[in-house]
Protein backbone atom coordinates (compact mmCIF):
# COMPACT_ATOMS: atom_id res chain seq x y z
CA UNK A 1 0.00 0.00 0.00
CA UNK A 2 1.21 3.26 -1.33
CA UNK A 3 1.18 6.05 1.84
CA UNK A 4 2.69 8.85 0.20
CA UNK A 5 0.71 11.99 -0.58
CA UNK A 6 0.48 13.13 -4.10
CA UNK A 7 -0.57 16.70 -4.92
CA UNK A 8 -4.12 15.91 -5.33
CA UNK A 9 -4.74 14.00 -1.47
CA UNK A 10 -3.49 16.99 -0.17
CA UNK A 11 -6.13 19.21 1.77
CA UNK A 12 -4.39 22.44 0.90
CA UNK A 13 -4.00 24.55 -2.18
CA UNK A 14 -1.02 25.80 -3.58
CA UNK A 15 -0.15 28.92 -2.58
CA UNK A 16 -2.77 29.55 0.15
CA UNK A 17 -2.72 31.41 3.69
CA UNK A 18 -1.83 28.97 6.35
CA UNK A 19 -1.71 30.03 10.06
CA UNK A 20 0.79 28.57 11.96
CA UNK A 21 0.44 28.56 15.81
CA UNK A 22 3.88 28.56 17.83
CA UNK A 23 4.13 28.57 21.71
CA UNK A 24 7.08 29.69 23.78
CA UNK A 25 8.46 31.33 26.56
CA UNK A 26 7.71 35.23 27.01
CA UNK A 27 10.74 36.52 26.37
CA UNK A 28 12.73 39.34 24.85
CA UNK A 29 13.90 38.54 21.16
CA UNK A 30 11.15 35.45 21.33
CA UNK A 31 9.12 37.46 18.33
CA UNK A 32 12.06 38.57 16.24
CA UNK A 33 13.24 34.79 16.44
CA UNK A 34 10.25 33.24 15.20
CA UNK A 35 9.88 35.76 12.37
CA UNK A 36 13.51 35.50 11.48
CA UNK A 37 12.49 31.44 10.75
CA UNK A 38 9.41 32.15 8.81
CA UNK A 39 11.32 34.58 6.54
CA UNK A 40 13.63 31.71 5.67
CA UNK A 41 10.52 29.66 4.41
CA UNK A 42 8.21 32.59 2.83
CA UNK A 43 10.33 35.86 2.24
CA UNK A 44 7.50 38.38 1.80
CA UNK A 45 6.23 37.35 4.75
CA UNK A 46 5.28 40.71 6.99
CA UNK A 47 6.12 40.51 10.21
CA UNK A 48 3.34 42.95 11.18
CA UNK A 49 1.18 40.59 10.41
CA UNK A 50 2.19 38.50 13.47
CA UNK A 51 -0.40 38.07 16.28
CA UNK A 52 0.47 37.59 20.12
CA UNK A 53 -1.35 36.18 22.67
CA UNK A 54 0.31 36.83 26.35
CA UNK A 55 -0.63 33.51 28.88
CA UNK A 56 -2.88 34.77 31.68
CA UNK A 57 0.05 34.16 33.90
CA UNK A 58 2.57 36.09 31.29
CA UNK A 59 4.93 33.09 31.52
CA UNK A 60 4.03 32.50 27.78
CA UNK A 61 3.60 33.92 24.45
CA UNK A 62 1.23 32.39 22.02
CA UNK A 63 2.35 34.04 18.57
CA UNK A 64 -0.18 33.13 15.04
CA UNK A 65 1.77 33.56 11.61
CA UNK A 66 -0.18 33.04 8.75
CA UNK A 67 2.57 32.07 5.75
CA UNK A 68 1.71 31.99 1.96
CA UNK A 69 1.90 28.01 1.81
CA UNK A 70 3.70 27.07 -1.70
CA UNK A 71 3.98 23.46 -0.94
CA UNK A 72 4.11 20.72 1.47
CA UNK A 73 7.93 20.40 1.17
CA UNK A 74 8.04 23.92 2.44
CA UNK A 75 5.33 24.14 5.17
CA UNK A 76 7.17 20.34 6.65
CA UNK A 77 10.60 21.98 6.19
CA UNK A 78 8.93 25.22 8.75
CA UNK A 79 7.41 23.34 10.65
CA UNK A 80 11.02 21.39 11.35
CA UNK A 81 12.86 24.46 11.82
CA UNK A 82 10.21 25.75 14.25
CA UNK A 83 10.08 22.51 16.46
CA UNK A 84 13.70 22.43 16.55
CA UNK A 85 14.41 25.62 17.71
CA UNK A 86 15.31 26.07 21.00
CA UNK A 87 12.65 28.63 22.43
CA UNK A 88 9.77 27.37 21.11
CA UNK A 89 7.47 24.73 23.17
CA UNK A 90 4.63 23.94 20.35
CA UNK A 91 3.92 24.47 17.46
CA UNK A 92 0.22 23.92 15.65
Amino acid sequence: MNTAATPRDSLIEYPSAFPIKVMGVHVEGFVEAIVEVVLRFDPDFDAASVEKRPSSGGKYMGLTVTVTATSREQLDDLYRSLTSHPMVKVVL
